[in-house]
């Protein structure tokens, strides 16, 4: 793809193509989250949602905070996942982006303070 906004970070075309694909296949906990993050009015931040960052997709984007957040189901909790998590971990770092993680449990448990936290990470 050409002419991409810098917010994509040179997405290959195949990973709009999966983020299309996942949007559409949305979990509960990222429902939930989405739901918050639409109604919520962050600040002013607006966030984007399964979101193509070079050849990662994020769970939710806001560029203008440079900020990804990440929810976690139990595959997260094999080790080969955390290895996984934190190569892409380094590779958002690399494009200055905080990445800011949270189990699924968490949102479901008090969606709030989730998005308390998110809201300290907006400048």
């Amino acid at each position: 793809m050409t002419n991409l906004p810098p917010y994509y970070y040179n997405a290959p075309e195949e990973t709009f193509k999966l983020a299309k694909r996942l949007r559409k296949k949305i979990t509960k906990a990222e429902k939930l989250l989405w739901h918050e993050l639409r109604r919520n009015n962050l600040k002013g931040y607006y966030f984007r949602r399964q979101h193509p960052i070079a050849w990662y997709i994020a769970d939710f984007y806001c560029h203008k905070a440079k900020l990804v957040i990440e929810l976690d189901g139990e595959a997260h909790d094999t080790e080969e996942m955390k290895e996984h998590d934190e190569k892409r971990n380094g590779i958002m770092e690399d494009f200055d982006i905080i990445v800011l993680r949270f189990k699924n449990e968490e949102v479901f448990g008090n969606v709030d303070e989730v998005v308390e936290k998110i809201k300290k990470h907006l400048p």
